[in-house]
């Protein structure tokens, strides 16, 4: 039953998930946290960032990740499939016709309208990474979390490599959450 859940929670990922990771970040959330409660906001926030500092799509990441935590080495199997399998077969499809089709007015202003829409589920996705709510209604961001979203912000800003950001803030998360427990 688990993977059936996994292969349709993520097959509709897939399907309606238009703009890429970002925009379909508010649908993952929405699916893994509020419609299937597999994991908590904390867990999910922590799924995203791994999933942006590993190679590939963020929303394939994601799956895999999500389908490991809630069903194992053939959840991930189910939930990676899934997201993948929409795009694959619109791709194959699409691509026959494209090349008819890629001046067609109605094609054209298809793409503009959805453009906003993307622009919107992006905000959307970055909102409710700032502003997660535990089911206490508490937020689990503190003011060191804040602290290093905005020196992160301003070292992107000057041109930091991002990789030695990823590192620095690993490094200051360990020594800010992880060291003081043990100590």
């Amino acid at each position: 039953m688990i993977y059936l859940q996994l292969f349709i929670s993520y097959l509709k990922i897939g399907f309606f998930g238009f703009g890429g990771g970002y925009a379909m970040l508010s649908l993952i959330q929405n699916e893994v946290v509020v419609q299937n409660a597999w994991m908590t906001n904390a867990e999910f926030t922590d799924i995203v960032a791994l999933s942006q500092m590993t190679p590939g799509p963020i929303a394939i990441n994601s799956a895999t990740y999500v389908g490991y935590t809630v069903a194992g080495f053939w959840g991930s199997v189910t939930a990676t499939i899934s997201v993948c399998l929409p795009a694959l077969t619109l791709m194959i499809l699409i691509t026959r016709f494209f090349l008819l089709l890629r001046n067609n007015r109605y094609v054209k202003g298809l793409i503009a309208g959805m453009r906003p829409v993307v622009v919107g589920m992006i905000g959307a996705a970055a909102l409710l990474l700032m502003f997660p709510s535990s089911k206490e209604g508490a937020s689990f961001i503190d003011g060191w979390s804040w602290a290093l979203f905005l020196v992160t912000i301003y070292a992107a800003h000057k041109k930091a490599n991002p990789i030695l950001l990823i590192v620095l803030s690993a490094v200051a998360g360990v020594a800010i959450y992880y060291l003081p427990n043990i100590l």
